[in-house]
């Protein structure tokens, strides 16, 4: 049987430290730090939380309804079992060595360095804004309808799953592997350089220079937006392409097939095998 605790308001140094079996009801976490930690079987409804890393080797917690506000920094890192739904989060640094993630209609204000060095993650209906490093060093990550703002994203991430999302993002999935992006807007400079096994489908993609230094990028059904020029330099590529490519510069080997094509760059920097088919369809 859990313990109710309601309507409260505490602060300072680990007022509820190592509590088990524990629901918290409309209970303001004040300034102070580590409220919660080593704890376990945790739920947390309609509160608010001000105090730094509240919950820090955690096991199995949920949180509805409530707040994280700016002072809540680090608030998440070497737990397991979090779900969080319908939350407001205003601190950055969120959710490190954390295994076992379910977000459902969360909402970042500042995702700054979140995610970082986590595994097994379901998102969906979320909005990151802030975002400079999120996901970096993630693995098995399921994401659907993430609406995120803000560069680095995903570096150094493997076996990701990204559906029906809005990503404006500047160097995004630099030397990631295994990443399959369906129906998706991704906008920002330099993507998916030296990445392993990245896979787009039906995407619309922008920013200069994307898909360079890849190995075994395939782009399905995809479109590039005007300013996706210089793309797939160094690349092993498949790509069938539904719009226009500004340029294409110095691909290493594969096809690519595009309605059109502004510029086809071929120099004496070319690598080896040197041998990408370009063919208009």
């Amino acid at each position: 049987m859990m313990k109710l605790v309601k309507d409260l308001y505490v602060d300072g140094e680990r007022p509820f430290y190592c509590e088990r079996d524990l629901r918290l009801e409309r209970v303001v976490i004040g300034p102070g730090e580590s409220s919660l930690k080593e704890g376990g079987n945790i739920e947390a409804v309609e509160c608010e939380f001000k105090g730094k890393y509240p919950f820090w080797e955690c096991d199995g917690f949920t949180v509805r309804d409530s707040i994280f506000r700016e002072g809540a920094r680090a608030a998440l890192w070497y737990s397991r079992g979090c779900r969080m739904y319908d939350t407001l989060v205003e601190a950055p640094k969120m959710f490190r060595r954390i295994s076992d993630v379910v977000l459902e209609r969360v909402r970042f204000t500042n995702a700054a360095e979140t995610f970082w060095d986590c595994d097994n993650i379901r998102l969906k209906d979320v909005e990151a804004a802030r975002a400079d490093y999120i996901f970096m060093h993630c693995h098995d990550v399921e994401v659907d309808h993430l609406r995120l703002l803000g560069n680095y994203s995903f570096q150094y991430a493997r076996n990701v799953v990204i559906r029906d999302s809005e990503l404006d993002t500047k160097d995004a999935f630099w030397e990631a592997e295994n990443v399959t992006v369906y129906d998706s807007r991704i906008t920002g400079e330099y993507l998916g350089w030296y990445s392993k096994n990245l896979r787009l489908v039906r995407c619309r993609i922008g920013g200069t220079q994307p898909l360079c230094y890849a190995e075994n990028l395939i782009l399905e059904d995809c479109t590039l937006d005007d300013d996706a020029d210089l793309a797939f330099e160094y690349s092993s590529v498949e790509a069938t392409l539904r719009s226009p490519v500004p340029s294409i510069k110095n691909p290493r080997t594969g096809h690519i097939s595009a309605p059109s094509v502004g510029d086809i760059i071929l120099d004496s920097n070319i690598k080896s095998p040197g041998d990408c088919e370009i063919k208009l369809n």
